[in-house]
């Protein structure tokens, strides 16, 4: 353990295993990334935005020390700040490489206090990618009789620690009127189209990867968006956002992203059968979002993780800007680059469950 202390006095812990690995299939040591951005508008009052989470609210670029500025909870609160005049500070307190467990420990339970300030309006998480991800790296790693159990250890860990995450923020942020939880996309798809090494132990066959993860992963997100609704949390739902066409692309009257997306009361088994079977084909793997028929957009970094930004980068700790966006170019809710990355389309689908006032 060593920490490094930025020009804003601010500390940053680095745990280190025998290498640090960020990005690709395992994120299997972990990074805390702490950043907090103060959107300053000029405005008398100053609310503020807390999102909890992994590499993702994290902004993570594959640096140590310094991650996207515009990451999704910064996009998400620069809309905020239009929308209630006022300024806005985003505090990210996220832990790359993180699994479920470790997010909400230690950072929704043990740095609860930043969701307590009487100023927090909006508390947002994310977590379970690092579950799924080596999850599914150890379980590509197989040869012989194919073992399914750690699969199911990452999605009984997710639903776990995803409800006790929102019982926890229930618990403290008392001045919050918006809680949003986001789900997860499935980064890798493409890749994972291919056949395991081990065989399954009923039909002594290889198994193709995506077919095998794509439930669980429907699972997990029906999992997440349902206990939000038990819960009085906001599904911001990632999944059809990133992974759905922003046309109808197989002529069934629905847009590819609404026909994906979480519908409430809808049964877990339902969802999937809907996901995996008659919405199959269209998926696309979110390095080509299309947001038209003929014109697309890269939403996955080069490590075929995580999403991509917007403008450049902030080192970790404390900073403070004017918006990048200026209210006349944000227009009927969305900025000029909304739909052209991953962060901005998840900043974006988030601001759409933000309150209205302070």
């Amino acid at each position: 353990m060593f920490s490094r202390l930025n020009g804003q006095g601010v500390s940053l812990a680095v745990t280190l295993t025998a290498s640090l690995v960020l990005g690709g299939d395992a994120l299997a040591s972990t990074i805390n990334q702490n950043t907090s951005w103060t959107i300053n508008r000029g405005a008398a009052s100053t609310y503020r935005v807390v999102a909890y989470g992994d590499s993702i609210f994290a902004g993570y670029n594959g640096s140590l020390f310094s991650v996207a500025k515009r990451a999704a909870p910064a996009v998400e609160g620069e809309y905020l700040a239009k929308d209630f005049g006022a300024n806005i500070e985003v505090v990210r307190r996220t832990k790359s490489g993180a699994k479920a467990d470790d997010i909400y420990n230690n950072k929704i339970v043990s740095e609860r206090s930043y969701m307590q300030a009487t100023n927090t309006r909006v508390v947002m998480f994310e977590m379970c990618g690092n579950d799924y991800l080596q999850a599914r790296s150890a379980f590509t790693d197989q040869t012989g009789t194919c073992n399914y159990s750690g699969l199911d250890t990452a999605l009984a860990n997710c639903t776990n620690y995803t409800q006790k995450a929102m019982q926890a923020i229930n618990q403290y942020a008392t001045t919050a009127k918006a809680k949003i939880v986001m789900n997860i996309y499935y980064p890798g798809f493409d890749a994972d189209n291919v056949l395991t090494s081990c065989t399954d132990s009923t039909t002594g066959a290889k198994i193709n990867k995506r077919a095998k993860f794509l439930p669980y992963l429907a699972k997990s997100n029906w999992r997440t968006c349902n206990l939000a609704a038990q819960n009085g949390f906001q599904c911001a739902d990632a999944f059809a956002e990133y992974m759905g066409a922003d046309y109808d692309s197989n002529g069934d009257g629905q847009i590819d992203r609404d026909a994906l997306r979480y519908v409430a009361g809808e049964s877990e088994a339902a969802y999937v059968a809907r996901i995996t079977g008659a919405l199959v084909g269209t998926l696309r793997d979110a390095n080509t979002h299309f947001v038209s028929s003929s014109t697309s957009y890269d939403y996955i970094q080069s490590d075929n993780t995580h999403p991509t930004y917007y403008s450049g980068t902030m080192s970790t700790g404390s900073t403070s800007s004017a918006p990048t966006f200026t209210d006349a170019q944000i227009v009927g809710g969305k900025n000029p680059e909304y739909n052209k990355s991953g962060h901005e389309r998840a900043g974006w689908i988030m601001s759409l469950l933000d309150p209205a006032t302070p």
